[in-house]
Order: structure tokens, then sequence, then C-alpha cells
């Protein structure tokens, strides 16, 4: 029913245009054909000059509206997201420069230079100078932009320094897996092979790989204030993406194909709830790359805390190798148990 409405006013709005558009016409006809034309253009005129001030108007009002929700009214909370967002900043100035300067000429020259009887308008097939202009000066800025991004990228996707935390995250549908090395701060081997959700095993971590055994496995991202964390992303069906807007960086996260990124993150959680004036705040992992039905669902907790605090949280882990062997170990002597029940039942 409420398709067949939403049809229904359609149709009507229709009707009416086209009524409104015939009856200008008959109204020319009576008028005169030149008299018209020249009141309907003083009318348009006079209208981009009124578009123009509203639509300036609106932009400011939405601005101010919208700003707080924005991350630009929020610090980044890592070192490399200042320069993100003094790069964006930048951008944000360029084109909006450009924006505001071609638009308020646009409709300003639509007004000045309507039509007019007495004016005859200047025509030129080709200007050197004018291209050189137009072609030139964007360019030269695009060059500052893109070098300015390439710098930051290169710097992100770079070598980590040594004294690094490292992070294994693995997206799959739809949720974030995250592994950390243990004292040897090495990360095991992993084989997609021996993935094995229900066995322990949903990372496809290689057990005879020595380095394993004291892998940690945790579903929240926690690091150290001031210290750089190196992230090795990877994902096990689709293409997933490892966004972290709070720290203004992102990594796709490509399936058997490992991807990094490394920055340091300079503000604690507890800190950031007293910068926002929320308590409820927290830092996320969002995956920034459609990847299916439940997409809006995968979202990660990112916990950012002193080292001792940290150090506090992963000795209440335990590694998932010896997690593995004690229910192997336990699986036998169940069965055992059970079988001595039933023999002395009967």
């Amino acid at each position: 029913m409420t398709g067949f409405f939403i049809l229904a006013i359609l149709a009507l709005a229709f009707l009416v245009t086209f009524q409104i558009a015939k009856s200008s016409e008959y109204v020319s006809v009576l008028k005169g054909e030149e008299k018209t034309f020249q009141q309907n253009n003083r009318i348009n005129a006079f209208l981009f000059i009124v578009f123009l001030v509203l639509g300036l108007i609106g932009a400011w009002w939405c601005n101010h509206l919208f700003y707080e929700k924005t991350l630009l009214s929020k610090p980044s909370a890592s070192d490399h997201g200042v320069h993100i967002d003094t790069m964006l900043w930048w951008t944000l100035a360029f084109t909006g420069f450009v924006f505001f300067l071609t638009q308020i000429l646009l409709f300003f020259f639509a007004f000045k230079y309507q039509y007019s009887a007495k004016r005859k308008a200047y025509y030129f097939a080709h200007s050197n100078k004018l291209e050189l202009i137009w072609t030139v000066v964007p360019a030269i800025f695009l060059v500052v932009l893109v070098g300015m991004g390439l710098f930051y990228w290169l710097k992100i996707t770079g070598d980590a320094p040594k004294d690094a935390q490292i992070v294994e995250i693995t997206g799959k549908q739809f949720n974030w897996m995250l592994r950390y090395p243990g004292k040897d701060n090495v990360l095991g081997r992993k084989n997609y092979r021996l993935t094995d959700a229900a066995g322990g095993n949903p990372l496809g971590v290689d057990w005879e790989d020595a380095a394993s055994h004291d892998d940690l496995e945790a579903t929240e991202l926690h690091l150290v204030v001031n210290k750089p964390v190196h992230l090795v992303i990877n994902a096990q069906d689709v293409i997933h993406d490892v966004g972290l807007p709070h720290f203004r960086m992102k990594m796709d996260a490509v399936p058997g194909i490992p991807t990094t990124m490394w920055f340091t993150p300079t503000i604690t959680t507890a800190k950031m709830k007293e910068i926002t004036g929320d308590p409820e705040f927290v830092y996320e992992i969002a995956c920034d790359q459609m990847c299916g039905a439940g997409h809006y669902t995968m979202r990660g907790v990112v916990i950012v805390e002193t080292q001792e605090e940290y150090d506090k949280w992963l000795a209440t882990l335990k590694p998932q190798y010896s997690k593995v062997m004690e229910e192997k170990n336990a699986a036998p002597a169940k069965a055992a148990a059970d079988t001595v029940k039933v023999s002395q039942l009967k």
C-alpha cells in the first residue's frame, strides 16, 4: 500500500509540473516571446545569487552543527596521526579555497553577465596563457599534496623501531582475532591448512614451531602509550581493512598477503575519556572495507594504557599452545574416567 501511495504522489507531482510548464508556455505566447525571455532571464540571474548566498550559509551551518561529531574536532591519538591531520588541513585549505572561489565567481558571473541586447559577448578560440595557468598551478599544488601523502605513507609502512611492540591482527567475517608474541617477542609461523577453530587453533598456528608455544591470543587490542607498535595484518576469507580512526591509520587485510604498519599511540584511553568528556569512550578497530552482510558488526576494541597496566593484563593471558595441549591431554583422561563409570554401572 505504501508503494502505491508513493507512486501516486510521484505521478501527481509530474502532472502538476507538466501543467505549470504548459501554462508558462501559454503566458509567453500571450505576452510575447522576447518579453517573457527577458523577464525569465532576470529572475534566473537573481535566483543564482539567492542560491549562492543560501548555499554558503547552509555550508557554514552544517559545519557548525556537525563539526564536533567529526574526528577533526578531537586530537589524533598517535604520532603519525598528527602529521596526517596536518596534511588533511592543508588539503582542505587548498581545495576549500578553490571551491569557494570558483563557486562564487560562477554564480556572480551568471548574474553580472546575464543576457543583454546591448552587450556583445567577447569570444576567443584559444589562450595559451590561460591554459598554462589552470594546468600548471593546480599541478604544483597536487604534486605537493601527493608528495606529502607518499612521504607519510612510506613512513607508516616502513621499518618499525626495533623495540616496537608486535601484534598480529587477523580479520574474518565478522570479527578480529589478535595474537601477541610471548617473552621471545617472536610470533610463531602459521599455515592456513592448520586452521581449526573447533580444535582451539582458529589462526592456523603451526605448533611444531617452538616460537609459537608462548604466543598469546586475545579479542582486544592492548597498546602501551608512547611505545611503538608494529601491526602484522592478515585476513582469512575476504578483503577486510583495519581502520583505526582515532589514530588516523588504516591498512587493507588481504587473504594470503600479510600487510604491516606501525605507529606510536600517544594518548591513553583514560586520558581520551577526559578530553572528549565521554566516560564511555573507547578506541575501536573498524573494518573500512565492505566485506559482507555483517560488515557493520565488525568492530574491535583498542585499549591504550600504561606499561604497568599492560603487563598486568598480559599476565592474565595463557599461551594458546598450553590451552590446546591441556585440552588434548584431558580428553583421554576424561574418556577413561567415563569408561570406568560405565563398567562400574554394569
